[in-house]
């Protein structure tokens, strides 16, 4: 039986490793770890990309919430967020907003979703008609001179937004607005239970400064700024640190390993020839594969968790399913988290039509089994949609007295599912898996299928 003196002496051994007790979420041996040791994997949804710009709310509901745990198995919302939103004007922040963005956290709560904000920012901000920066923090000339191209990334190459751009990191108290204004945030949603940690800036540009210098002199003094002042009103909260924008190109991140602890590398994963429109070829499979195994080593130098913050694509466009299992697969190989972007209504990645009912190809492909919370160290997972057969490897820790549990949606399996395990001991709930001993052997082994 599984007593509340079992769970304090896991506790107190964990505390024994690093010399004070574990209190909160933390990162440890490469994972992300809930206040209780176990290894965690978020796996769930951006939500969402309707949030980016005026009003910066979304019409979601409670339900809305409700539907991502409850009917997709997602176990967290990646919350996207403006800086423009916090702070509308310089120096006044607009906490009406952030009462609103409480009371979508308490939602989350109610669900059961774990909660990572995300301070969004496209081409640098609203001046330029995308969303991040208020217009105040550039000069309205830059607006006034900029002519929008497509694809709408080549933007971010625009002389003026790239002065914009030099102008933030160039000037000291531009960085420090945006340093009070995650502390405004810090301070007001510190008590929200739902909120796990924090991503500090959406796919970061680096104006003119030297591609490959510009995350270690810039990024990363940014970086220490924000966290301390996030921890200052909100110590518990995991910082999630995106490598440069530069990254989705295939350039290596320059960042190296943090004076801080708690940290989870937080960059995203997308097909570039999917990304131009041209739908997903599946001979590309095998970059996915191979670019998520180079950004989980990225991880592991910088002593941090992997969480892919972003991977989609459109559900009209030829090779969707092949393209969302190329990104769990490449997920699964490292054991590490996914979020999808986005759960809007759209005609384009977003996982609703327009008319809200869902894009069932894209949501078939997504909705697929995953550890949750792991007593030991997760080392794989992997599905066989073919035979709709559910693998997860991990070392277990054999010494935990807390079971180790895996997402099973009933979706997935609308007829049931069977078990391999070496005999261990285990219960079956609604949309999960719970496993009350270990499997014997190293690596432990789980097997489910129809």
């Amino acid at each position: 039986m599984r007593t509340l003196l079992g769970f304090a002496l896991v506790v107190l051994v964990a505390a024994a490793g690093c010399g004070k007790p574990v209190t909160g979420w933390h990162v440890s041996g490469g994972f992300l770890r809930a206040p209780d040791g176990r290894a965690v994997i978020l796996r769930g949804v951006n939500l969402s990309g309707a949030q980016k710009n005026a009003p910066y709310l979304d019409d979601k509901v409670a339900a809305d919430y409700d539907r991502v745990r409850a009917e997709w198995g997602m176990n967290a919302v990646r919350f996207v967020m403006t800086w423009a939103a916090v702070e509308p004007e310089q120096g006044r922040y607009d906490d009406a907003y952030l009462d609103h963005v409480a009371a979508r956290l308490a939602w989350a709560q109610a669900a059961g979703l774990w909660v990572v904000l995300d301070m969004h920012e496209d081409v640098y901000g609203e001046g330029f008609g995308f969303d991040g920066a208020p217009r105040w923090t550039c000069e309205a000339a830059r607006y006034a001179a900029f002519v929008p191209q497509m694809p709408w990334f080549v933007n971010t190459l625009d002389a003026n937004v790239v002065a914009c751009v030099d102008g933030f990191y160039a000037r000291a108290e531009m960085q420090q607005h945006f340093v009070d204004a995650w502390r405004h945030v810090a301070e007001r949603l510190a008590a929200e239970p739902a909120v796990i940690g924090f991503d500090v800036l959406n796919e970061p540009e680096w104006g003119s400064y030297s591609i490959f210098d510009f995350e270690e002199d810039r990024l990363k003094p940014l970086y220490a700024a924000v966290v301390a002042a996030v921890r200052g009103k909100a110590p518990a909260w995991v910082a999630f640190l995106e490598p440069s924008s530069s990254r989705n190109a295939g350039i290596a991140t320059g960042l190296t390993a943090f004076d801080f602890r708690d940290v989870i590398y937080a960059p995203h994963s997308y097909d570039q020839s999917a990304e131009g429109g041209g739908g997903f070829d599946p001979t590309h499979r095998q970059q996915i594969l191979d670019n998520v195994a180079k950004l989980a080593g990225e991880a592991r130098a910088l002593d941090a968790g992997l969480w892919i913050g972003e991977y989609g694509g459109m559900a009209s466009a030829p090779g969707i399913v092949e393209y969302m299992s190329a990104q769990y697969d490449a997920a699964g190989a490292v054991a590490g988290g996914t979020m999808y972007w986005a759960y809007d209504k759209s005609d384009g990645y977003g996982m609703l039509a327009p008319d809200g009912s869902e894009k069932t190809v894209l949501i078939d492909a997504l909705v697929r089994p995953f550890p949750e919370r792991v007593a030991g160290n997760p080392i794989s997972y992997a599905f066989d949609a073919a035979t709709a057969t559910f693998t997860f490897q991990y070392t277990a820790d054999q010494s935990s007295p807390l079971p180790t549990e895996i997402v099973v949606p009933d979706r997935a399996y609308p007829n049931g599912y069977t078990v391999d395990c070496g005999g261990c001991r285990y219960e079956k709930r609604s949309n999960a898996l719970v496993l009350d001993t270990p499997p014997p052997g190293s690596p432990a082994s789980v097997i489910v299928s129809p």
